[in-house]
């Protein structure tokens, strides 16, 4: 599985945008698919998941009730819906793809996206 994330970009404290993740790959539908981000200085942390039918989803607390993730199978595409952005929501997105397990953890993610920076103003 080959992935590409695009979206990010420069916002203001408040403001959203929404991340794409588009994979290759026929049995893209097979895998949890999760949102991961890494700021300057600091090791990769977990954002957010959605099991490979949609209907399970995860996200850190950091997050929760502001991003949502979403999948399209038939377009074999991954979403990240950021509203109400805070600077230090700042950092590289990267989306990765676990097989066959349901996971938040980096290590169990076998494919990774080259990233896309988001920047958030205050």
């Amino acid at each position: 599985v080959q992935l590409q994330a695009s979206g990010g970009g420069l916002v203001q404290a408040g403001g959203s945008l929404r991340l794409s993740c588009a994979a290759s790959g026929r049995t893209f539908r097979t895998y949890t698919m999760g949102w991961f981000r890494q700021a300057p200085g600091k090791e990769r942390e977990f954002v957010a998941a959605i099991s490979w039918a949609g209907v399970g989803t995860d996200y850190s607390d950091s997050v929760k009730g502001r991003f949502t993730i979403s999948r399209d199978n038939a377009k074999n595409t991954v979403y990240l819906q950021m509203n109400s952005l805070k600077p230090e929501d700042t950092a590289i997105y990267y989306c990765g793809a676990a097989a066959s397990r349901w996971t938040r953890t980096v290590a169990d993610f076998d494919f990774w996206g080259q990233g896309t920076l988001v920047t958030v103003s205050s």
